[in-house]
């Protein structure tokens, strides 16, 4: 049991390790710098260069805005949703989709859910619908690390102290189903990929929240919603052949210990526990 079916590639994030460490002594040999090895690694050119390409990795955009573009642009064409706009950098989304039945629902895109961005989002008054999209492309990432910290550590404490209402958590991206990150829904049935565009994708990770705000007095427990309800991450479901029981549910119970508020957070999948918190502490009431 896990709260994501797919976990971090062992072999992959070895080679990478022993990558790093030889970068880290043999750097000096690359390129056309002019300088010995004591020289090199006293200049700061290495810590730089490697600061520099941290930097453009962290600052583009490009590729992940593409991915989802591709997406909602298949999403459209196979007829699952009306019409989607991009909101632009002035706002605190980033897509705006118009369904089916008429409702409009608002697409905040973050990266890999462990980040202080994660926190950062707010619901616009046009939403009936709200859903955050994570698309992490670092393959040295742990995915179930990630899918926790998320939800339980940042989004949990956000929407509930907050008052920030999130539907659902889409977590999906264009590394999933490749090498770098191994799909188990594919294990079985390779048959399960979509091609969109260049991507070869395998079903979406759907997450579905409360339809209200936890609160220890007055609603301490609320129902993690169907499906049926969030029509957006009903579309997904249908367009990318997600099954019943590969949909999550997530739980918010909140309550007063002492003086402080907790939450305790809790997965399931095909009505089984997949990770459930121990009481975890909010801020003070």
């Amino acid at each position: 049991m896990s709260v994501i079916p797919c976990e971090s590639n062992e072999e992959l994030d070895k080679k990478i390790k022993d990558f790093a460490e030889t970068l880290k002594t043999e750097s000096h040999t690359l390129g056309n710098h002019g300088l010995d090895e004591k020289e090199f690694y006293n200049s700061g050119l290495f810590r730089g260069a490697i600061e520099r390409i941290r930097g453009q990795f962290v600052a583009t955009m490009r590729q992940k805005r593409d991915f989802v573009q591709h997406i909602l642009d298949h999403m459209q064409d196979q007829g699952f949703i009306d019409e989607w706009t991009s909101t632009g950098m002035g706002n605190r989304h980033d897509y705006e989709v118009q369904l089916r039945s008429g409702r409009t629902a608002v697409i905040e895109m973050k990266g890999c859910l462990d980040g202080n961005n994660t926190n950062i989002f707010e619901r616009p008054p046009n939403a009936h619908e709200f859903i955050i999209w994570s698309v992490c492309t670092n393959v040295g990432a742990d995915p179930r690390r990630n899918a926790w910290s998320g939800i339980h550590t940042r989004l949990s404490a956000e929407i509930i102290s907050s008052g920030q209402l999130v539907d659902g958590i889409v977590i999906w991206d264009m590394v999933c189903g490749t090498i770098g990150r191994p799909c188990p829904k594919l294990v079985s049935d390779s048959s399960r990929k979509t091609v969109v565009g260049p991507f070869s994708l395998p079903p979406p990770c759907l997450y579905l929240l409360p339809a209200t705000i936890p609160s220890p007095r007055n609603n301490p427990n609320p129902e993690p919603q169907a499906l049926a309800d969030v029509q957006i991450m009903q579309a997904f479901n249908d367009c990318f052949g997600c099954q019943p029981e590969e949909i999550n549910h997530v739980r918010f119970d909140v309550a007063y210990q002492g003086s402080d508020t907790v939450r305790t957070t809790q997965i399931t999948r095909n009505a089984r526990i997949q990770k459930e918190s121990d009481p975890t502490v909010i801020g003070r009431s």
